[in-house]
């Protein structure tokens, strides 16, 4: 995108009917590290990379606590992302106050969209740089959803956000009708492996990977580094080599490909 003469506020409109401003927050949800949410009949799990300005310092928190049964990961601009989350944590306890009950996932969403939507229409704003993946868990089960700086949102079970979503995307493609009858563990795993295409350099570790999950009976917890770390072994250690009886086609290299880079195709954006 280059600047022109109608993205100098956010409610300039071009002749195309598009407002730039809202555009280029979009953007700096695509250029923001990736974050993966997915979603079984009792369990959301929430999986993020965090990124680190040099190898002194600390990764980026991406997973927030939002209540007891409401959590986000966020892609984009983490600033942002606080100061939503922080939005997110007093809407629930107002509620909470009020109606001495948990504030329902989808009424929290369209609360959180409608305030995004403000920014789009005030020249004195700017859209928020940040897109959210929202898991909870109410009455009616566990719930994702995806919410965008131009104020829309929509329910998925299972989605990816931020840079290199699409490997994430096209993993999760693949293996989403299998994720309802998933376990807590498997799901979490599901996660793991679907960041992990989206790396885009290093290598998946405790410190640098964040889950989270909610459940039937589990209230929202974020993983110990420690633990998450486990469970990246455990998937190395599974990792599935070519059977000794199968020869190689004759013409062909010796290289066995993966089963996930075929035949498959990309999701929409």
């Amino acid at each position: 995108m280059f600047r022109n003469q109608y993205d100098t506020d956010v409610t300039t409109w071009s002749p195309a009917g598009r407002l730039f401003q809202v555009e280029y927050a979009m953007e700096a949800v695509k250029q923001g590290s990736a974050a993966v949410g997915l979603t079984s009949k009792t369990h959301a799990v929430l999986v993020s990379v965090g990124k680190t300005n040099s190898e002194f310092s600390s990764y980026q928190k991406k997973i927030f606590k939002v209540d007891d049964h409401i959590g986000v990961a966020i892609a984009g601009l983490t600033a942002d992302g606080r100061v939503l989350s922080l939005h997110m944590r007093s809407e629930c306890i107002h509620y909470k106050f009020l109606y001495d009950s948990p504030l329902p996932v989808g009424r929290l969403v369209v609360q959180l969209a409608d305030k995004a939507q403000v920014c789009t229409q005030r020249s004195w704003t700017r859209p928020y740089g940040v897109g959210l993946l929202v898991a909870g868990l109410d009455e009616t089960g566990p719930h994702l959803y995806l919410n965008c700086p131009s104020g829309n949102y929509f329910e998925y079970q299972a989605y990816a956000i931020g840079a290199r979503s699409q490997a994430a995307k096209t993993y999760l493609e693949r293996k989403f009708e299998t994720f309802p009858e998933c376990s807590r563990d498997e799901l979490i795993r599901h996660g793991v492996i679907s960041v992990r295409e989206a790396l885009a350099e290093g290598k998946l570790n405790g410190s640098n990977c964040s889950v989270a999950v909610v459940g039937a009976g589990e209230a929202f917890s974020i993983l110990d580094p420690k633990m998450v770390q486990q469970i990246i072994d455990s998937l190395d250690d599974k990792n599935e080599e070519p059977p000794a009886d199968v020869a190689p086609v004759e013409g062909e290299q010796g290289a066995v490909q993966d089963d996930t880079d075929q035949g498959v195709a990309p999701m929409e954006t």
